[in-house]
């Protein structure tokens, strides 16, 4: 009896500190959340307040003019919001690929001792500063493009019409192809670990049986794999691109950074990330071009805002599996 009143009265004890702990813990992780909450409000808001100037000024017409003259303080997006778009999408196409061969090889062909350091090369590639990515560009890419690549294609597609407009101009090394490849390197790291790691959530058993039917590795892949993981694969692809609209300094490096829209993939252009970096620190305070590069810098977090939340939506129905 003795033994059960002791019991009782030991619960009591101990149930406040319990309570108190997890009251503690859920009031942290709800603090946690609404700082994230708030530093992501406070980011748009200050963007779009300091981007206000410019969207008074110059209305609808920031988005489609794309003309950028700080001497006339004459202002508009549409150069910058082309070359960045551009960029992203040449990068996705060139990395997709390659980051696919080497999930496939790592997950399917590479023999076991050689998967984890050549797994942990992919990773650290994608820990290299992108300062780094945009100095090995300007010196070893540049040079190679413009002696190499860029004059025997101009050569090859000279008075071919559309092919000649779309690869001309002089062969300078710079361009929006280039900045296309370095961004494609730098991204390749990130859709070749999320296509490595969904691979390899496969059930063996499902694998297995294909090979027993006698499918070959490229039958298995596609008509096993691909499909069981088609939607975090996508997903991996619109994070890689996410990543690739909002570089800064590798693209700066090598894209010309000339305020003009071109039809050829050689010629120079800009991005909203490189025109904000060059231009910001000579941009007086309360300026109209400060404006305007806020309002840059608001629509492309609106455009990276956009690209997430559809690979989220993608996402989606895999994380409720």
């Amino acid at each position: 009896m003795q033994q059960a009143v002791t019991a009782s009265e030991a619960i009591p004890a101990t149930a406040p500190r319990r309570s108190a702990g997890d009251a503690i813990f859920a009031a942290i992780a709800r603090s946690s959340g609404a700082f994230v909450l708030l530093l992501l409000g406070s980011l748009i808001v200050v963007l779009f307040i300091g981007g206000l100037k410019a969207f008074v000024k110059f209305g609808p017409g920031f988005l489609v003019s794309a003309e950028w003259n700080p001497v006339t303080e004459n202002f508009g997006a549409l150069v910058s919001v082309f070359g960045t778009l551009v960029t992203a999408v040449m990068a996705l196409a060139l990395a997709v690929p390659l980051a696919f061969g080497i999930a496939f090889f790592l997950t399917e062909l590479a023999p076991d001792w050689m998967r984890r350091p050549v797994g942990t090369a992919i990773e650290l590639l994608a820990a290299v500063p992108s300062i780094i990515y945009g100095m090995w560009g300007f010196f070893v890419i540049v040079p190679f493009m413009g002696n190499y690549i860029q004059p025997p294609v101009i050569d090859l597609f000279d008075g071919i019409p559309v092919l000649e407009d779309l690869f001309s101009g002089p062969p300078f090394g710079t361009g929006i192809f280039t900045a296309a490849f370095v961004l494609a390197v730098m991204i390749i790291p990130f859709i070749a670990a999320t296509m490595r790691d969904v691979f390899d959530t496969v059930p063996q058993v499902y694998k297995e049986s294909a090979y027993g039917v006698g499918c070959t590795r490229w039958e298995v892949m596609r008509s096993i794999v691909l499909p069981y993981t088609r939607t975090s694969v996508v997903g991996g692809i619109m994070l890689g691109l996410g990543r690739a609209l909002g570089e800064t300094m590798a693209v700066t490096f090598v894209i010309g950074n000339s305020d003009r829209i071109t039809t050829s993939l050689f010629g120079s252009g800009n991005t909203i990330a490189s025109i904000v970096a060059l231009e910001f620190p000579e941009s007086p305070a309360g300026s109209l071009k400060l404006s305007s590069l806020l309002a840059l810098g608001f629509i492309l977090f609106v455009i990276s805002f956009i690209v997430l939340t559809i690979s989220r939506m993608m996402l989606k129905p895999r994380l409720k599996g």
